[in-house]
């Protein structure tokens, strides 16, 4: 099982890891800074630097549950070697920006989310919402929420605790994993939004780009679609 360093801080962009696993797909680490793609966020890219080479990382995921990072080539390398995790840092940050601000759109649409994606300077939600939202007004209240300054917090409530406020989910089609007893959950200052969610974020409201565009499109009688871009 590899640790998830980056569950508790979405800020590391390098880091020492030993291979615990070559599979046909990529590598498998003790440790990562690694997000894998899930929940309509994307695989992180970067690089493995090892001893005598530096091979690109072009996604990570889930593979018959090992957190795999995809690679180009698997050839010569071995399982404990230890080499550096370089992040994409750039692209990281972005999706960290962009999945922050869609929680900050859930707080301003309260209904229910039936889809949604994570790109770099840009995402969309879909709502189960029958009336068009006016789109001026969600990119004023959005801009307004990011130049309030709202603290990011990340902490956890045990699996009782979300069944008894079943309403904290907000999405429809992707429930928070359980089994370990403890629901991750992220909370955008005292009220604006709490939510469970295992992506990566941005420390507070100010780090996000101001939203310059809200596109909203009809997917059906009861589906809009909020299309948010930086």
């Amino acid at each position: 099982m590899t640790l998830e360093l980056f569950r508790n801080n979405s800020y590391l962009k390098e880091h020492n890891a030993i291979i615990s696993d070559v599979v046909p797909e990529g590598l498998v680490f003790k440790e990562t800074i690694f997000y894998p793609e899930g929940g309509g966020q994307p695989g992180d890219v970067g690089s493995i630097k090892l001893k005598n080479k530096t091979i690109n990382i072009v996604g990570t995921k889930y593979i018959n549950n090992k957190l795999v990072h995809l690679t180009e080539t698997i050839d010569d390398i071995k399982k404990n070697e230890e080499g550096s995790l370089i992040l994409d840092w750039s692209k990281r940050y972005s999706y960290m920006q962009v999945h922050t601000c869609l929680h900050l759109l859930c707080s301003i649409i309260p209904y229910p989310v039936t889809g949604g994606s994570i790109g770099d300077g840009r995402g969309r939600l879909d709502f189960d919402l029958e009336t068009k939202p006016d789109k001026e007004d969600v990119l004023n209240k959005l801009n307004n929420l990011i130049h309030k300054d709202y603290l990011v917090h990340i902490s956890s409530i045990t699996d009782q605790e979300l069944d008894d406020n079943p309403d904290l989910v907000r999405t429809m089609s992707v429930k928070p994993p359980r089994g370990s007893g403890q629901i991750r959950m992220v909370r955008i200052g005292d009220d604006i939004d709490f939510q469970p969610c295992g992506g990566t974020h941005v420390n507070k409201t100010s780090e996000i780009n101001l939203v310059k565009s809200v596109k909203i499109e009809n997917k059906g009688k009861m589906n809009k679609r909020i299309i948010i871009t930086f």
